[in-house]
């Protein structure tokens, strides 16, 4: 008895993890994939066809794929959230930024275009709630989950990709708009910029939890501000 009570927990356990999953893969695959797309396609555009010529423009989800960053960390991010939470990446598009037509000023347009879309993603995916009365009762739940965790998932991306420390699109943003004598050691944080960002939001959290202090730096630069841009979409799109 014992036995059987135990296979039944867990393939509860395995149901609603499923049905975790399932309702945020679509939003995860289309928030990455368009985002990283639209880095490309505005590259192109400015006069660098790099990652035009890497098959990298592109909806196909494969193409953007990061094993780590769009597999296992969602994954994993599920699984310790009991499915209330995900995030991801994707790997990043290339850009030769020498093929740009005026580099400085035409980065800003491609590091920002990513972002945009996200945003944009996340209005679209409103609007889409209108259209929820044309969808059978059995699925509604799940659609209608499909696109708020779209609406919320564009947000945080949006947000956090504009963070003012390369090798976010901010980062790239903050690089160009800066003067030189700012914009040069902005930019020699590349290669470190992403362990600073990975740092801030799971290091300071575990610390400040062990000090007994409240170090939620995602929460403060991400979470509020996606919260406010969430609070201008639902008023905007009318979903209530």
């Amino acid at each position: 008895m014992i036995g059987e009570g135990s296979s039944v927990a867990v393939s509860a356990w395995a149901v609603q993890m499923l049905l975790a999953v399932s309702v945020w893969a679509v939003p995860v695959l289309l928030a990455v994939t368009l985002h990283e797309a639209a880095h490309g396609w505005v590259a192109w555009k400015l006069g660098d066809d790099t990652a035009m010529r890497l098959g990298r423009v592109t909806f196909n989800p494969l193409k953007h794929v990061h094993p780590v960053g769009t597999l296992v960390l969602p994954a994993l991010l599920l699984l310790v959230s009991g499915g209330r939470m995900m995030f991801g990446y994707a790997r990043p598009v290339p850009v030769n930024i020498g093929r740009l037509g005026s580099p400085r000023r035409d980065m800003i347009f491609v590091a920002i275009a990513g972002p945009a879309t996200n945003l944009a993603l996340a209005f679209v995916s409103a609007l889409l709630i209108h259209a929820l009365v044309v969808v059978p009762d059995w699925a509604d739940v799940w659609v209608r989950s499909n696109l708020l965790n779209s609406i919320w998932l564009n947000l945080i991306l949006c947000v956090f990709n504009m963070l003012p420390v390369p090798p976010l699109d901010g980062g790239r943003v903050a690089v160009g708009l800066l003067p030189d004598r700012l914009a040069i050691p902005l930019a020699r944080l590349e290669r470190a910029g992403i362990f600073i960002v990975l740092g801030a939001m799971f290091i300071l959290p575990w610390i400040g939890g062990k000090l007994g202090v409240e170090l939620n730096v995602f929460a403060w630069l991400v979470g509020r501000p996606a919260a406010f841009l969430w609070q201008l979409i639902v008023s905007a799109s009318g979903i209530g």
